[in-house]
């Protein structure tokens, strides 16, 4: 009797799965082998510049992610690690160290530690003593480090290096008495200094063991003269002492050495200056300008929502329904295609007071300043920032008018309602229940638009009495990016502090928005 085999036989699928098991881990070790690799390099380039904390964060994410993805389960928790962590590196890093650098002094003059700022004003202070003998020298070279090998007009020869007193050497020499060679150094040629010339031109070479009496430095490697401290650095009171003068520079608790007299001494150094920064910015010297600037700010970001958006409704009303709408919505769509930093440009070039597009040809050769006079320029950034934003709020609108119920409005028409109050009161609040999250969003992203005013105006016209260098259509943004990048000294605490202020604003205004937005959709 023959039995049949109630067995299933293999499919094609389970067959393959061991293979394509083994092709998922491979790809997972080598992913995970990468990220590891990245992380670890940064946590080396954290400890090497003595950053012990962003080092203990950086290795606890690396744990974090490696238990994740090696262990059995937690679907959930392997999808939504890599968001998490750009939001962690790219959104809560930036504001944390936002925070932290608006309480300190860090910008021009203030980047550099303290060690590196002392190190630098003593250097800085070393001058050439007038009439001072010339050496002549070689440059010799031992485990790494540079050694002057002087020759004195008096036929002396002398070995030292960097923080080490010159002393008497015996060594090789020409037939016109000029040291060349002392054993168990190499001297460099030529070549070998061009290689060493930044590293020489730091070079200096106590005369003995007391720093007063002076240096010696060489700048091409086959001369030395004498160069003196103008400031003597006191190590057991932190202080610099003017020998001429007899001056003392303490350490003010602000990043600097200062006299009594006031006066600084570059560079200083970073430090924490408490809320410093933000009195500065709220202080009475600038706080009506600043006032200024915020009502601006907020004036130009509702401006540019209630425009777009009004502009973008309206013809979503006007072309929906009609045919061609593809094509409409095609056409529409390009000022918002293309990048704001080109049209910007463009737009600048269109309103330019004497060779622009919109004076020539369409004002027949008017001279209407739209960027250079305050006023003007502001209504022309706002018109600007509609041509940029209407076509957003136009395909928004039109979708959401694509999905408010038909029979709604026709039922309020059988009531005898008007076009206006069907509008009104039925097709409005319907459409803002679906994009009021986007009309906060937008507020949001206008109040912080640096795009269009940098491109377009740069903040000008310049009012050159302004405390905070603020221009006339210049928002909180490009303040910002003014005190840390454009003046001439940039302060980044301050800028910090400006930009705390602004994430804070942003955040409160956007909470009560939303909390609207929230009482609107439960009306509707």
């Amino acid at each position: 009797m023959v039995r049949l085999s109630t067995t299933k036989p293999a499919s094609v699928g389970s067959a393959l799965r061991p293979k394509a098991s083994i092709f998922g881990l491979t790809v997972k070790i080598i992913l995970i082998g990468l990220v590891d690799a990245f992380g670890l390099f940064m946590v080396s380039q954290f400890f090497l510049v003595d950053q012990i904390g962003l080092a203990a964060v950086a290795i606890l994410g690396l744990v974090v992610i490696n238990v994740i993805y090696w262990r059995r389960g937690g679907l959930a928790a392997k999808y939504l690690t890599p968001g998490l962590v750009f939001l962690l590196v790219f959104q809560v890093f930036v504001i944390i160290y936002t925070v932290i650098i608006s309480f300190t002094n860090s910008g021009t003059g203030h980047n550099v530690s303290k060690d590196s700022a002392i190190e630098s004003i003593i250097n800085n202070s070393i001058v050439r003593v007038e009439d001072s003998p010339t050496y002549d020298v070689r440059v010799l070279e031992q485990g790494g480090n540079l050694f002057l090998l002087a020759t004195s007009p008096d036929g002396d020869f002398f070995l030292g290096g960097q923080d080490e007193p010159l002393k008497p050497v015996v060594p090789s020499k020409t037939a016109s008495g000029i040291a060349t060679e002392v054993t168990g150094y190499n001297t460099l040629k030529l070549a070998q200094i061009f290689a060493v010339q930044e590293e020489l031109a730091e070079l200096t070479v106590p005369l003995d063991d007391n720093p007063a009496d002076g240096y010696l430095r060489s700048a091409d490697g086959s001369t030395a003269f004498v160069f003196s401290a103008n400031l003597v650095y006191d190590a057991s009171n932190d202080t610099f002492v003017d020998p001429s003068t007899g001056n003392t520079f303490v350490d003010n608790g602000a990043g600097n050495f200062v006299d009594s007299n006031g006066e600084e001494l570059q560079p200083g150094w970073n430090t924490a200056i408490g809320f410093a920064n933000y009195a500065k910015a709220l202080g009475a010297s600038a706080q009506v300008e600043l006032l200024g600037v915020f009502v601006w700010t907020l004036t130009y970001a509702v401006s540019s929502v209630a425009l777009t958006f009004g502009l973008g409704l309206f013809l979503a009303i006007t072309i929906n329904g009609l045919r061609g709408t593809r094509l409409y919505r095609s056409l529409l769509i390009l000022p918002y295609a293309f990048p704001v930093f080109l049209s910007g440009l463009i737009w600048s070039g269109l309103l330019n007071e004497t060779f622009g597009f919109v004076n020539q040809v369409l004002l027949g050769g008017a001279s209407v300043p739209w960027l250079q006079d305050p006023i003007l320029a502001k209504i022309s950034v706002i018109l600007v920032s509609v041509w940029f934003g209407f076509p957003y709020f136009f395909l928004v609108c039109l979708g959401a008018l694509q999905s408010v119920p038909p029979e709604l409005a026709e039922a309020a028409r059988v009531d005898g309602a008007k076009p206006s109050q069907v509008f009104s009161k039925i097709t409005l609040p319907l459409v803002l229940v679906a994009t009021s999250p986007l009309l906060v969003a937008g507020f949001a992203f206008s109040f912080n638009d640096f795009n269009t005013i940098f491109v377009l105006t740069g903040g000008g016209p310049i009012n050159i009495d302004s405390s905070i260098s603020a221009g006339a259509t210049d928002i909180l943004i490009t303040l910002v990016y003014k005190q840390a990048f454009v003046n001439t000294t940039v302060d980044y605490g301050l800028a910090s502090a400006f930009a705390v202020i602004i994430f804070l604003v942003i955040t409160i205004m956007s909470i009560f928005l939303f909390r609207r937005t929230r009482s609107l959709e439960e009306v509707y």
